[in-house]
């Protein structure tokens, strides 16, 4: 069963830049604009970057678990759009150009979205069950 309505899933796949935000041991938030690609087979964020290693993104998510992300634009009066993921974060390695590189992926817990479908501000707010 498909996490992300087809809605989201178009949103997700036209826009590129996105939110990060995760928090250390001391529960410090940190949020930080990224590059991400969403995976719509595997249903995945994954973040990607210069250096991850030495980021505190990737300390926070390789020490916390957890992290939200949200992908939002603004294309007129009234017209907001966005998709928040919740959920738990992890290091991963995948294949891009031939290279392996390390980033973050995000596997949803909680979506929250607005403005895809429906009126403006209409919002789609629910938990998921992932396996």
């Amino acid at each position: 069963m498909a996490i992300f309505t087809p809605a989201e899933v178009q949103y997700l796949q036209s826009q590129r830049l996105g939110r990060l935000a995760t928090v250390n041991a001391k529960g410090e938030p940190h949020v930080i604009p990224v590059v991400y690609r969403f995976d719509p087979q595997a249903e995945v964020l994954e973040i990607a970057g210069r250096n991850m290693a030495g980021t505190r993104k990737y300390r926070d998510v390789r020490g916390q678990g957890k992290a939200a992300f949200v992908v939002d634009d603004w294309t007129g009066p009234s017209q907001a759009r966005a998709v928040e993921v919740r959920g738990r974060a992890a290091i991963a390695t995948v294949e891009r150009d031939g290279a392996d590189v390390e980033v973050i992926r995000i596997t949803p817990r909680h979506i929250v979205s607005w403005g895809l479908e429906g009126g403006a501000y209409q919002r789609s707010s629910r938990r998921v069950a992932r396996a």
